[in-house]
């Protein structure tokens, strides 16, 4: 990672950090207590195919405070309707956090198809306050998002048999407007990727190395 950290220096750039993750209607299983031999049993409504993706970023730059910016996509129950963000969905939500932070970006994702597709990389080497890094192959663990993902899973979307799909559009965006307002969490997501951000010289290294 020290590449991408050493490009947000030069250009004094955030470090953001991006990531896609779904959220169903289907219940979660969970583990409870219960009388011996009485089963707990919670009654939902029928199976639903009903989604929403969320594309999520942490974003990172030393002596500011972190800050979480999301997109959600909502599938469409139509023949042939996208079920996935688009290689221009990808480029607005950037726009957006370019917009939003008032400085370069230097974003670090994935191997997605999308993230790679010609257009995206096309767009980026058009617009200079936007830099691609791309983590390693299975890497999971050097992106801070996956923690936001956990968190929302084990707080405020667990143990919910969510009513419609308005029920899991609120629990969804209030879970992730708390984050958004406790910023201490967003740094601690970066904490369990093993990188830290140094103040001198804005770069991301790992703890081990």
């Amino acid at each position: 990672m020290a590449a991408g950290g050493r490009t947000a220096a030069a250009l004094d750039a955030w470090i953001v950090f991006e990531d896609e993750a779904g959220f169903a209607m289907t219940p979660p299983r969970a583990r409870t207590w219960g009388r011996r031999g009485q089963t707990p049993v919670v009654r939902v409504r029928g199976r639903s195919r009903r989604r929403i993706s969320v594309a999520a970023m942490c974003c990172y730059r030393p002596g500011e405070r972190p800050r979480l910016i999301y997109r959600p996509r909502f599938h469409l129950l139509l023949k042939g309707a996208r079920k996935s963000f688009s290689w221009q969905d990808y480029r607005d939500l950037l726009v957006r956090a370019h917009l939003q932070l008032g400085a370069p970006i230097v974003v670090v994702w994935d191997n997605l198809n999308t993230h790679r597709a010609v257009d995206m990389r096309k767009y980026a080497a058009g617009h200079d306050w936007l830099t691609i890094v791309q983590l390693p192959s299975y890497s999971p663990d050097l992106n801070p998002v996956e923690g936001i993902w956990s968190w929302l899973r084990r707080g405020p979307m667990a143990n919910t048999a969510f009513t419609d799909p308005d029920h899991l559009t609120r629990t969804l965006r209030r879970g992730l407007a708390h984050i958004q307002r406790h910023p201490e969490l967003i740094d601690g997501c970066l904490a369990e990727t093993g990188l830290t951000l140094t103040a001198d010289h804005p770069k991301l290294i790992r703890k081990d190395q």
